[in-house]
């Protein structure tokens, strides 16, 4: 791929990569759809409106810009605005709550801050309607020469700044460009992940505006949304989304034959095996697996379900097991503010995920976190092999098993599962000391802003006493 991009010298890049990798491509060509289609003519307009309002709130190059949008044209026209300009721009979830967003603003210090002014749209759509506000902060330049800062999803804990310089995001889209399966120039990524955050960011908006592939968010968060999103044209789609849309397009009784569905590829959890089957059993068509991080972006893939649960490392990565560790290889460490030689060293990324690869084919098999091994009595206990088995039981709609003192699970329970089954299904499939000596049913499993289970005990024990 050819994209003109030179080194940053120290500095955040300038606007080159911005029309050369992104907006390029004749005037006509419908990138995106939202709530009609958007041409790239009109999308370059957009991106040099946003960019003058940036520079009049006192935005330069090698500055510093927080983008706290839904994910929404504006969003997408201030992220592009602020890469072109020259700034480093940090994303911040549009869900998190005021506290949240206050100390993020104190700790990552924007000099201007794009924020939701009025927002014409119900909490169901895919893609807000969104008048924002642009306004200058007391911060500072950018201290490092990446184009974009992300906080990590804090599933396991307090998030981490992580950073990625314009070219590392240019290596990933080249990286998509070269895995068998990926969405191809003509065809539609009907996008349900978050553009916030690393697979929707990449893997659609980016990859896409790249690509020539259009990408479209389905009107609403629903099932049959989804569905006529699909179905809306007639070219090759790819539904692009994490574990639990799965759910919502299992929830569709009797979906109509749509010869436009190409796959489903989902990124974050493990799938389970029978959550795969029931899928691919309704629709007919390839279960994609993506294993990533935001520190990375994608790391493998199984685009075609031929491999569950391995995955073949993406083109341009290497992946290696070290002590029951997957490593990623990486250049430089992701983490700013941050010297940790348990997270990266030596051009080695830790991924703290238990996993295996396969000598003669380079296959990834992720096996779960590494913390995920404990000892109970002297015997070695895999709480994903807990988790997976609680999973899968009839009525579990989502579970996260850890060890807080003692092996404890948390489970969403749909009727007519009642924790006696649950435990009765446990007893039968599962060794005594590998059991769970605490569950709790809850009304809801916390997530993340990405989708993502919670796994950190202090926000679950707090769940569990609310929910009694």
């Amino acid at each position: 791929m050819t994209t003109g991009l030179a080194a940053t010298g120290g500095a955040v890049a300038g606007p080159e990569w911005v029309d050369e990798v992104l907006l390029r491509g004749a005037d006509g060509d419908v990138c995106l759809h939202a709530g009609g289609p958007v041409d790239r003519r009109a999308l370059r307009s957009m991106v040099a409106e946003r960019q003058e309002r940036l520079t009049a709130a006192g935005l330069r190059p090698g500055g510093s810009l927080a983008l706290r949008l839904p994910p929404s044209l504006a969003y997408v026209a201030n992220l592009l605005a602020g890469w072109r300009a020259g700034a480093q721009v940090v994303l911040l979830d549009h869900r998190l709550t005021p506290y949240e967003v206050d100390l993020a603003l104190e700790r990552l210090a924007p000099q201007v801050v794009v924020a939701p002014g009025r927002v014409r749209s119900n909490p169901l759509r895919a893609f807000a309607e969104v008048e924002e506000t642009v306004a200058p902060h007391p911060g500072r330049p950018a201290a490092t020469p990446h184009a974009v800062i992300q906080l990590s999803s804090g599933s396991t804990g307090p998030s981490k700044v992580i950073g990625r310089t314009a070219a590392d995001l240019v290596a990933e889209i080249d990286r998509y460009t070269r895995i068998d399966g990926v969405p191809l120039p003509g065809e539609r990524i009907v996008v349900l992940a978050s553009m916030v955050h690393v697979l929707g960011l990449v893997g659609a908006l980016l990859y896409g505006l790249h690509a020539g592939v259009q990408v479209r968010p389905p009107e609403r968060l629903t099932g049959d949304s989804v569905l006529e999103a699909v179905a809306a044209e007639a070219t090759p789609a790819t539904v692009l989304g994490v574990p639990f849309h799965i759910g919502l397009l299992a929830s569709v009784v009797d979906p109509p034959a749509l010869p436009q569905l190409k796959r489903m590829t989902t990124g974050g959890e493990l799938v389970p095996a029978a959550t795969a089957a029931a899928f691919t059993g309704k629709y007919r068509v390839p279960l994609g697996n993506m294993w990533g991080m935001t520190e990375v972006g994608v790391i493998a893939t199984d685009l075609f379900g031929e491999h569950r649960p391995a995955l073949t490392p993406a083109p341009g990565l290497e992946v290696v097991e070290r002590g029951g560790e997957l490593l990623v290889s990486r250049p430089e460490s992701p983490y700013v503010g941050l010297a940790d030689p348990t997270r990266w060293a030596d051009g080695w990324l830790h991924t703290r995920d238990a996993g295996a690869v396969d000598p003669s084919t380079g296959l990834v098999t992720v096996k779960g976190r590494l913390d995920s091994q404990i000892s109970v009595g002297g015997l070695k206990v895999d709480l994903t092999e807990v988790e997976a088995t609680l999973g899968g039981l009839p009525g579990v709609v989502a579970a996260v098993v850890l060890h807080d003192e003692v092996v404890t699970a948390y489970a969403e329970l749909a009727e007519p599962a009642t924790a006696a089954t649950v435990e009765a299904g446990l007893t039968e499939r599962l060794a005594a000391y590998k059991r769970p000596r605490r569950l709790h049913v809850l009304p809801a499993m916390p997530r993340t802003t990405t989708g993502k289970l919670v796994r950190d005990p202090t926000v679950l024990r707090r769940a569990a006493r609310e929910g009694k």
